[in-house]
C-alpha cells in the first residue's frame, strides 16, 4: 500500500507529542538570522523582546508597517512590493497535515504547503478551514516542484527528505529547490542520520496501544543501501455504522477494528553527503545544526539541520 494513505487519518494523534510549535519558533529565528523572508503580519499575542539566533529582536522588519496586519495590497500593483512578496514567501515541502505550515502562519508567514499524499493534505485544508490562515496547498512530488513564483525561504522538517532514497532524487530536489528560491534565498531542511537509522532504530519494533489505534512499527535496515524500510501496521476503531449495533458474529461493531498495513523506506545520510548535494545542486552550504542541542553536530546526532543559500540568480536581472 502507498505511503501515508490510511496512516494518514491516525498521524495527527500518533504525532500529538511532536514539538511543531516549538520547531517553529526555532526555524523563525534561523530565517531571521540567515535568511531574507519575513513575517508579513505580527503575530497574535507576540513579544517583541524575544530575541533571534543573532541577538536580534525582529524590530527591524515591522518597523517600516510592511508586514503589520495593515499590509497595503493595492501596493502589490508596484513591481518592489511584488518582488517583497515573493522575497517573504515561505514554502514546506513535505507538510504533511499541515501542523508546522499552520504554525509558520500563526507566527505571520505567508505560507505554501506540498506533499505529495492528497489524504494528508485533505486533513491539512480542513485545519486551514477551522484556523482561518490563508495557506495555498499544492499536491506534488518535491522532486517535480512547480511553482507560480519564486520563495524566499523553502523549508522541510520532520525527515521529509529521508524518503528521498535515491542520489539523484536528492540531486533533482535540490536542484529544483534552489531553482525557485528568489535570489539569495535560504533552504533550510533536517534529515535523520544514518547513525540515527543503523544505531538507534534499526531492526528495533516500536508499538503503541491507544482506545481509538494502535500501531506496530517494524524496522528493517539494510547496511548496503543505509535504507530503512519500517512496515507499518495500524488497528483503526471502526467508526461506520451498518445500522446494527451488533454483527452477525456477535461482536458489538464499537469493538471492531480496522487493520492496514504501510511500507515507508527512508535512507540515513551523513552530513558530508548532504553537503555534497547542496554544492551539486548549485545552493552554498550555510552551517549545520544539531536539531536536539541546537549545537555544532556530532558524531551522535540523530537528526540535523542544514542551511543553504540560492546561487546563481540576480534579482536586478
Amino acid at each position: 500500500m502507498e505511503a501515508y494513505t490510511d496512516f494518514a487519518k491516525v498521524y495527527d494523534e500518533f504525532m500529538d507529542e511532536t514539538p511543531y510549535h516549538d520547531w517553529a519558533e526555532y526555524i523563525s529565528k534561523l530565517i531571521a538570522a540567515y535568511g531574507i523572508s519575513a513575517p508579513y503580519k505580527k503575530k497574535t499575542g507576540s513579544n517583541n523582546s524575544d530575541s533571534n539566533v543573532d541577538g536580534s529582536t525582529g524590530d527591524e522588519a515591522s518597523e517600516d508597517g510592511l508586514y503589520d496586519d495593515g499590509f497595503d495590497e493595492a501596493s502589490g500593483e508596484n513591481e518592489d512590493a511584488l518582488l517583497l512578496q515573493e522575497q517573504n514567501l515561505v514554502v514546506e515541502l513535505g507538510c504533511g497535515t499541515g501542523s508546522f505550515t499552520e504554525e509558520m502562519a500563526e507566527l505571520g508567514y505567508d505560507m505554501i504547503g506540498i506533499d505529495y499524499s492528497g489524504e494528508m493534505l485533505g486533513i491539512a485544508r480542513k485545519k486551514m478551514e477551522e484556523s482561518g490562515h490563508d495557506i495555498m496547498y499544492l499536491e506534488q512530488d518535491m522532486c517535480e516542484l512547480d511553482l507560480f513564483c519564486t520563495a524566499g525561504t523553502i523549508v522541510s522538517v520532520c525527515d521529509s527528505i529521508n524518503y528521498l532514497i535515491e542520489d539523484e532524487q536528492i540531486r533533482k530536489a535540490f536542484t529544483k529547490v534552489n531553482n525557485y528560491l528568489y535570489p539569495g534565498g535560504l533552504f533550510i531542511f533536517d534529515f535523520n542520520t544514518l547513525h540515527k537509522y543503523r544505531d538507534v532504530i534499526g531492526n528495533v519494533t516500536i508499538a503503541e496501544n491507544r482506545e481509538d489505534c494502535s500501531f506496530i512499527w517494524e524496522n528493517f535496515f539494510d547496511i548496503d543501501t543505509n535504507i530503512n524500510e519500517y512496515d507499518l501496521t495500524l488497528f483503526v476503531k471502526h467508526k461506520e455504522s451498518s445500522g446494527s449495533d451488533e454483527t452477525a458474529a456477535g461482536i458489538m461493531a464499537e469493538d471492531l477494528f480496522e487493520r492496514s498495513i504501510e511500507t515507508h523506506l527512508q535512507r540515513g545520510y551523513t552530513l558530508d553527503e548532504m553537503k555534497a548535494f547542496i554544492e551539486q545542486a548549485g545552493m552554498t552550504f550555510i552551517t549545520a545544526i544539531d536539531a536536539d542541542t541546537h549545537e555544532e553536530p556530532t558524531e551522535n546526532s540523530e537528526r540535523i539541520y542544514v542551511l543553504a543559500r540560492e546561487h546563481g540568480k540576480d534579482v536586478n536581472n
